[in-house]
């Protein structure tokens, strides 16, 4: 039987838990907005630069020879603030489950000391259905961990994925960006 005191403790860590996370959270925004921020400064910024250099612009090849100039960094831009949200969403999101782990562990071994407690406690004949209860535990454990295991094979998959389709379109924004230049 769990008493007051461990109770209290077992809400005073959920909230310990609670008040982490929720500023894991606020950190994730944080860097989100000060990304955007930046983005948005230098998008300002170059479009003041791209404006001056169409209006100084004397003929249509001239103008095409600018627009295919414009182009390579624009999708190597948008590559790398795909690279950086991916980056702050995938930190994040392993803080937190870092963090899940940690209070799954914790709420694991004590359920599992409570289970020990009972059994050692529990009336002649229960034997069977202590071991039962035990063996329960033992496979829900079992299948946690396998799928712990398989979700975080499947992150390092989608991000390797990410990773090769973000150089991929980059490559292809340099090809395309080149043979403008040629049709120039």
């Amino acid at each position: 039987m769990l008493t007051a005191e461990q109770v209290l403790a077992a809400h005073k860590a959920n909230l310990e838990t609670l008040f982490g996370l929720t500023n894991k959270a606020f950190e994730g925004v944080e860097k989100l907005v000060e990304l955007n921020l930046q983005v948005a400064k230098t998008a300002l910024s170059e479009a003041a630069d791209t404006t001056a250099a169409a209006l100084s612009v004397k003929d249509a090849q001239e103008l095409l020879a600018l627009q295919a100039a414009l182009l390579q960094p624009t999708a190597e831009k948008a590559a790398s603030y795909s690279r950086h949200l991916y980056d702050i969403a995938s930190s994040t999101g392993a803080e937190v489950a870092k963090a899940a782990e940690s209070q799954f562990a914790d709420a694991q071994q004590k359920f599992s000391a409570l289970v020990d407690n009972a059994a050692k406690n529990a009336p002649a004949g229960t034997e069977n259905a202590v071991a039962l209860v035990k063996s329960a535990v033992a496979t829900a454990n079992n299948a946690f961990e396998s799928v712990q295991k398989a979700t975080k094979q499947a992150v390092e998959v989608a991000e390797a994925n990410f990773q090769a389709a973000t150089t991929q379109a980059v490559k292809a924004s340099q090809t395309a960006t080149r043979a403008g230049k040629r049709a120039a």
